[in-house]
């Protein structure tokens, strides 16, 4: 007896051992909705950013999915690959909802270990009749967003595959100097750019040293050496010399607790950081010297991305040599925006998929060619293909296919065509002849070529005033700089991060503001350079922007330009982010400027920052506003109009009239009729005096 519960206690304790570290990542919080596959054959392939920490060989896929009522389930087949490998085939089962457990291993990552790339590809029957079945709408299976990685942690010795290099992927959040100077807001634009570039998150956090959560304990620090707080300095166990710079990570022990034996994550922070072990990477330096080359080396993916120790001394740093591409890009192939040469075949609806930004040009394009270039299966007699392009979902040109097997197509679209975000799609759809449908099922296939075919911008935008449509490829030319007001800098840190990611969203990626404080900005500086200023409403650099479309130091209300009606009053009583873009007095020199009221000024400054990117953005809008409460409205307002008044330009009386009026113009309707009442009673009096 007592054998047995020895042996029941190691069975119980292997046990815990092994589910310690589980943890559940559904495909949803890895950013993928439910997926439908249409059509006989088709194919869903999902990418996933794996942690260096993950044990592989202990990990499971598990997969669930949602096939058409309408489908022959015995002569349905899903067929599942991995790392461009097979792993699963197998006929549908009855069920309304499947599941499949797909066990995993090492050897299915990605050349750099970094990514699991997942397809799923199907073969679906409704009447056993490929002829009939080619076309038919009901043919789909969904992969559902629950589906989910279970991932196992892997032992300590792990840890020595984590390095600067692949660091910051897991880092949730930064933390600068409770008194921040221009050198740590730079530090952490920097640092935001780097973490946001590489897992396009938005749930990144900025904090200042002295308000850091007990729950954030994998992160960016930013600060002088000589400057840091004395129990995170103790932590580097490199000494930079004068001049020198230092990124360094420091790999804590791990502190999860064995409540957590099973962990089901549903964001992006917390799968970031399931497998991390209390990580700080500090970007300082020996002085402002070496920790302005840190800063510097931030923008230098070439360096960061080939440092795979746990530390970095840099002596010198440069960005001009991170220039990669022509300032001019005016033309970009498909391969440029991220395109992969993808053969395909097979009967129905082939495509490929393409995406690109207005700002990946060097200016905001009027009209965008897009020129394809590929090859397919000549038709035969009474087969019929196509060639279609779709743009952001709308069908813009459609080309017969011949027996060349050549495609050569141009289409050109205007400004109201295309956005600020563009999802291009090429398909070929082939439907060969009915009497031979049976014999060429599989015979069609066709490739676009992804460095001849290519997207070139003509004629750029250009109006008498800017708008976020124009933000932010306005600022790809010429240099920049960015202001802020010195009382505000603390409060500026996260909405800088988000304006340095924006400024650096793109292909070409090498804009490098200069940092300011407002008082040392010149009239020349505001007539030369591009400015994006972060400022205190009542900042006398404000008084240098006579073409600003409002005056936010002073109380407004925006009116409809079609009624007159008031459409936005500003109040204090949530705080409020404000940003307008607009030419300065240079040549064409693009200013931004951002303000913020309220008691929350961080988190106004991160709204207007982040409601001008947004796809929302029209061809008109030059002014935002924005709350912490995700509240945005877009405006445009031309100074030559009269749709904004100055609400403190009133007198006091006016300011009364205009609040009151109705309870004014109320109570004189109430004296009337009282009078009325009253003179009426005194009548009625007389009349009955003189009747006795």
């Amino acid at each position: 007896m007592n054998k047995f519960l020895t042996l029941l206690v190691l069975v119980t304790a292997l046990f815990a051992k092994t589910t310690l570290a589980q943890t559940s990542i559904s495909f949803k919080t890895y950013g993928h909705d439910d997926e439908v596959i249409y059509g006989m054959s088709g194919v869903s392939s999902f990418y996933f950013r794996m942690d260096p920490l993950v044990d592989m060989n202990s990990s499971k896929l598990v997969l669930y999915f949602e096939p058409s009522q309408a489908l022959i389930k015995d002569l349905s087949y899903i067929n599942i690959v991995i790392a461009d490998k097979p792993v699963y085939s197998g006929r549908m089962t009855r069920d309304s909802i499947q599941r499949l457990v797909i066990p995993l291993n090492r050897s299915y990552l990605t050349d750099n270990g970094q990514f699991l790339k997942v397809q799923v590809k199907t073969l679906l029957t409704i009447t056993d009749n490929k002829c009939k079945d080619l076309d038919n709408p009901a043919m789909w299976i969904k992969v559902k967003s629950n589906s989910y990685l279970s991932l196992v942690k892997g032992s300590g010795s792990l840890t020595n595959k984590v390095n600067i290099s692949n660091s910051f992927e897991s880092k949730t959040a930064i933390v600068y100097p409770s008194n921040p100077s221009l050198l740590d807001l730079k530090a952490v634009a920097w640092a935001y750019n780097k973490i946001k570039r590489s897992l396009a998150v938005s749930d990144l956090r900025v904090y200042a040293a002295d308000k850091v959560p007990d729950s954030i304990r994998n992160y960016v620090m930013v600060g002088n050496l000589d400057l840091l707080p004395a129990d995170k300095r103790s932590l580097i166990t490199v000494t930079p010399q004068g001049g020198q710079g230092l990124i360094y990570l420091h790999k804590g022990s791990n502190t999860d607790s064995t409540s957590n034996r099973f962990r089901s994550v549903n964001s992006i922070s917390a799968a970031r950081q399931a497998f991390s072990n209390n990580e700080i990477l500090f970007i300082t330096g020996a002085d402002d010297s070496g920790y302005d080359k840190a800063i510097t080396a931030l923008g230098n993916y070439n360096v960061l991305n080939s440092s795979f120790g746990n530390y970095l001394v840099i002596n010198t740093a440069d960005n001009d040599k991170a220039k990669n591409l022509s300032q001019q890009r005016t033309k970009l192939t498909f391969r440029d925006v991220g395109g992969v040469s993808n053969f395909m075949s097979g009967i129905g609806s082939l495509r490929s998929v393409y995406n690109f930004k207005n700002s990946d040009f060097s200016f905001t394009p009027k009209e965008v060619e897009m020129h394809f270039v590929g090859n397919y299966s000549g038709m035969s007699v009474n087969d019929r293909g196509f060639f279609n392009v779709y743009l952001n979902g709308m069908l813009i040109s459609s080309e017969k296919l011949n027996e060349s097997g050549k495609l050569n197509v141009t289409v050109a679209v205007n400004r109201y065509q295309h956005r600020k975000y563009n999802s291009l799609t090429a398909e070929f759809r082939f439907y060969p002849s009915n009497g031979n449908c049976l014999n060429s099922f599989l015979n069609f296939f066709g490739e676009i070529d992804v460095d001849k075919s290519y997207l070139e911008s003509r004629n750029p935008f250009v109006n008498n005033t800017l708008s976020f449509y124009q933000y932010p490829e306005a600022f790809n030319e010429g240099g920049t700089r960015v202001v802020v007001s010195k009382n505000y800098t603390k409060y500026a840190a996260a909405a800088v991060g988000e304006v340095i990611y924006a400024l650096n969203n793109n292909l070409n990626s090498n804009n490098f503001p200069v940092f300011a404080y407002s008082n040392e900005v010149t009239d020349a500086d505001l007539k030369k350079y591009n400015v994006v200023a972060l400022l205190d409403k009542d900042d006398p650099l404000m008084s240098k922007f006579p073409d600003a479309p409002i005056r936010f130091d002073r109380a407004f209300r925006i009116y409809s330009n079609e009624d007159n009606k008031p459409v936005y009053t500003l109040s204090d009583s949530v705080s409020n982010g404000l940003a307008q873009i607009f030419y300065g007095r240079g040549s064409n020199n693009a200013i931004l400027v951002l303000t913020a009221t309220g008691r929350d000024l961080a988190g106004a400054f991160l709204s207007a920052s982040k409601a001008i990117t947004e796809q929302l953005s029209t061809l008109n809008s030059n002014v935002a506003v924005s709350d912490v409460n995700d509240n945005k409205y877009l405006f445009n307002i031309d100074k030559t109009t009269d749709n904004i008044e100055y609400t403190d330009a009133k007198s006091g009386l006016a300011r009364f009239w205009e609040s009151y009026n109705l309870y004014v113009l109320l109570g004189i309707l109430v004296l009337i009729l009282l009078g009325f009442l009253y003179v009426r009673s005194r009548v009625q009096r007389s009349h009955d005096n003189m009747g006795e």
